[in-house]
C-alpha cells in the first residue's frame, strides 16, 4: 500500500483544511471541509462528475496533509488564510492583495493623515477599501483634501513644538498648520472623524453634524469658523447631489454579480452605503474555464472580505451560494452583528443584482476588446511583421541596438529586448563603447553586436558543460530577430560580425528613421511597410526604446563626470570628500547654496576645506 493510500485510510472524520502537494513538496490545492475523511477521499475516487481543472489537479497530487480545526467556522477562516498566503495554482485567486490600493489614515499619530497603502496592517489606524484602480483612491484622497484642511507632510507633529516652516497648503488655507504648535488636537481630531464618516458614506450623518456646528459657531460670533463650515456643507451636498439613490431600504449593501465567457470572469460589485451608490468596482479572474460560477462566487467573497475594511449589514449576490450560512456566521463576526447574505429572486433588490450583472457584462465586453487590441499590437503586429520581410514564423524574442553619443564623448550602445511584442526590461543590457574614437556609428554597432554575441556564445559553452539550460544565461539565449537603429551603413557593419561570428543565419533588419524604411542584407531596395500597419508601429515602439534607453544612459555619465569634473578640481577635495558632500546635499546646486557652517559639518570636512569650496565655486 502507497504511503498516500495508508493517509486516506486513516483521514479523520473531522473539520478540517486539508493541503494537496505536488511531488516537488509545493502546495497546489487548499480546501476544507465539516469532515476531512469524506471529502479528501472523493478527489481519488473515479468520478465523471469531476471537471478537467479537478483531474489535472488530482493527477499532479503526490501527498497531502491536513489541519484539524474544532468547527466548520473555524476551517473556514483558516482556509482563507491559508490560501491568501500560499496562493496554491489551483484555487481561484484574485491577484495578490499587495495590488489593491486602501485609503488609510493614521489614527496612531497625534495629527492624522490621509494616504494611498497597499499594505493592510493590524494597528489602530483606519483603512477604507480595498479599491481596484490607485487613480480612483487619489481621487478621493484630492477631493477630501479640498473640503478638510488635513496635513500632507510627514513630519513627527506635537502640539506645542514647532516642526519647521509651514508648506504651501497652509498658505493657500488647505492645511491647518499643527506643524507649528497652535491647533488643538482634539479639533483636530474631530475633523478626521468627519472624514471617515465621509468615506463611510454617512454623509447625511455628516452634514447634520455640520449644520449643527456652523449653528453653534454663528451663535458662539465665530462667523469666520462657520464661514468655514458653510464652505465645507456646500462641498458635501454638491457630491451628494451626483449620488443616486437606488435602494429606498436606505440600508448599507455590496451587490455582487459576474459575467463570463469562455475563459475569464469578471466580477461586478455595488457599494450602497444608506441607500446611496457610492462606487462600483470590478475583478478579473482568469483562466476558469472548468469551474463552476457558484465556486466561483464563493471563492471571490471569501478572498475580497478577508481583507475588506468595511462589512455591510446586507450582501446580495447573482445566485445562490452552499456556502452562504457559514459566510454569514463568519462575517457577522467581522462585524460585530448579523449580516445576511441573499440571492434575491424579485423585487428592488434583484433589480439591483440585474443592473450589476449588466455591468459585469459591459466591463467583460471591455476588456475582451482591450485584450484583442493589445494582441493586434503585439503578437499580431509580430506575425504581420513576420509576412513583410519574409520570416518563416513570427519573431518571438526581438533584440534592438542603438547608439548614442555627442560629438564622440562618452559613446554609448543600448540593448532592448522586446517578447511577444512587449519590453522584457530586465534582459535590457547597456555598453560603453571602448575602441572607437570619436562619432564613428558604424565601427561602433560592430564593436557592440560583436560583444553581445561573443558573450553570448561563451555563456553557452559554459551552461552547456555544465550541463544547463542554454538559454539561462544574461546573454546566452539569442533572438528571433535582431533590428539595427539606422541604414545600410549601421546593417553592413552588424552582419559582418555576424558572419564572423557564425551566426549569420539570425535574421537582421535596420530601421531608417528618416523615412521609416526597413533594410535588409541582400536587397538593394528598402521594405516599404505601410504607415499604418501594426508591424511598423511595434518596430517604431522597439526603435524608440532603444534610443530612449541609450539616452538615458548617455547623460547619466555625462552627468557623473560633469559632477566629478567640478568637485575634482578643488584643492583639498578628494573621492572621500566628494563622497559625503555629495551624498549629503545631493547635487553641486545645493553645496553651492550652503553656508560655510553647512560645508564643514560634512564628515570628512573642515572649514578650510569648506572655504575652498565656497571660493572655487563663487
Amino acid at each position: 500500500m502507497s504511503i498516500l493510500e495508508e493517509k486516506l485510510k486513516n483521514l479523520p472524520d473531522q473539520p478540517g483544511v486539508y493541503i494537496m502537494k505536488d511531488s516537488s513538496g509545493e502546495i497546489i490545492y487548499i480546501g476544507k471541509a465539516v469532515s476531512l475523511k469524506n471529502r479528501v477521499r472523493q478527489y481519488f475516487q473515479a468520478s465523471k462528475s469531476h471537471t478537467a481543472k479537478v483531474r489535472a489537479m488530482v493527477s499532479h497530487i503526490h501527498d497531502f496533509e491536513y489541519i484539524l480545526t474544532d468547527s466548520e467556522l473555524e476551517a473556514f477562516i483558516l482556509e482563507c488564510n491559508l490560501i491568501k498566503k500560499h496562493r496554491p495554482r489551483y484555487n481561484i485567486l484574485l491577484k495578490d492583495d499587495k495590488h489593491y490600493p486602501y485609503i488609510k489614515i493614521t489614527m496612531e499619530e497625534d495629527y492624522p493623515r490621509i494616504l494611498m497603502t497597499r499594505k493592510l496592517e493590524k494597528d489602530k489606524n483606519r483603512y477604507f477599501g480595498p479599491y481596484t484602480s490607485a487613480a480612483s483612491v487619489k481621487e478621493t484622497i484630492e477631493l477630501i483634501r479640498k473640503i478638510f484642511p488635513i496635513r500632507t507632510c510627514n513630519r513627527d507633529v506635537h502640539y506645542g513644538t514647532v516642526t519647521g516652516r509651514p508648506c504651501l497648503y497652509f498658505h493657500i488655507n488647505q492645511c491647518l498648520g499643527p506643524c507649528q504648535g497652535n491647533v488643538d488636537m482634539g479639533e483636530y481630531r474631530e475633523m478626521i472623524k468627519q472624514v471617515c464618516k465621509f468615506l463611510e458614506g454617512k454623509h447625511d450623518d455628516l452634514l447634520k453634524e455640520l449644520k449643527n456646528k456652523m449653528a453653534e459657531a454663528a451663535e458662539n460670533l465665530q462667523f469666520e469658523l462657520a464661514a468655514l463650515l458653510r464652505d465645507r456643507i456646500a462641498s458635501v451636498e454638491r457630491i451628494l447631489q451626483n449620488q443616486k439613490i437606488i435602494s429606498t431600504a436606505m440600508e448599507d449593501q455590496d451587490v455582487i454579480a459576474y459575467a463570463r465567457d469562455q475563459d475569464d470572469v469578471m466580477v461586478e460589485m455595488f457599494f450602497i452605503r444608506s441607500g446611496k451608490l457610492m462606487g462600483t468596482e470590478h475583478f478579473l479572474l482568469e483562466d476558469l474555464q472548468d469551474t463552476e460560477s457558484k465556486e466561483v462566487l464563493q471563492s471571490f467573497i471569501k478572498q475580497f472580505y478577508l481583507t475588506a475594511a468595511f462589512i455591510p449589514k446586507e450582501i446580495l449576490l447573482q445566485e445562490e451560494i452552499d456556502e452562504a450560512p457559514i459566510i454569514e456566521r463568519w462575517l457577522s463576526d467581522r462585524r460585530g452583528n448579523r449580516v445576511y447574505v441573499k440571492a434575491p429572486k424579485r423585487g428592488e433588490k434583484r433589480e439591483l443584482v440585474e443592473m450589476a450583472m449588466k455591468n459585469a457584462q459591459e466591463a467583460l465586453l471591455n476588456f475582451s476588446e482591450k485584450i484583442r487590441r493589445e494582441w493586434a499590437r503585439t503578437v499580431g503586429a509580430s506575425e504581420e511583421l513576420a509576412r513583410y520581410i519574409g520570416l518563416d514564423k513570427a519573431p518571438v524574442r526581438i533584440e534592438a541596438f542603438d547608439i548614442s553619443n555627442i560629438q564622440g564623448t562618452d559613446s554609448v550602445a543600448s540593448m532592448v529586448v522586446f517578447e511577444n511584442g512587449k519590453p522584457k526590461s530586465k534582459d535590457y543590457r547597456r555598453f560603453k563603447i571602448k575602441s572607437v574614437q570619436g562619432p564613428n556609428d558604424f565601427a561602433s554597432m560592430a564593436e557592440v553586436i560583436g560583444r553581445r554575441f561573443k558573450r553570448g556564445l561563451e555563456e553557452q559553452k559554459e551552461l552547456l558543460e555544465q550541463g544547463k539550460d542554454v538559454g539561462s544565461g544574461k546573454f546566452s539565449r539569442f533572438p528571433d530577430l535582431l533590428l539595427i537603429d539606422g541604414g545600410k551603413g549601421q546593417l553592413s557593419s552588424a552582419r559582418a560580425v555576424l558572419r564572423e561570428l557564425g551566426l549569420e543565419y539570425i535574421p537582421t533588419i535596420g530601421l531608417a528613421e528618416r523615412f521609416e524604411e526597413v533594410f535588409m542584407e541582400g536587397r538593394e531596395d528598402p521594405i516599404i511597410i505601410p504607415r499604418n500597419s501594426d508591424a511598423l508601429h511595434l518596430l517604431q515602439r522597439i526603435r524608440d526604446e532603444a534610443h530612449r534607453f541609450a539616452i538615458t544612459y548617455h547623460r547619466s555619465l555625462r552627468g557623473k563626470s560633469g559632477l566629478h569634473s567640478i568637485l575634482e578640481d578643488i584643492p583639498g577635495i578628494g573621492p572621500k570628500r566628494r563622497r559625503e558632500l555629495l551624498r549629503h546635499f545631493g547635487s553641486i546646486d545645493a553645496i553651492r547654496k550652503a553656508s560655510l557652517e553647512e560645508l564643514a559639518k560634512v564628515e570628512g570636512m573642515n572649514r578650510q576645506a569648506a572655504e575652498n569650496i565656497k571660493e572655487y565655486l563663487r
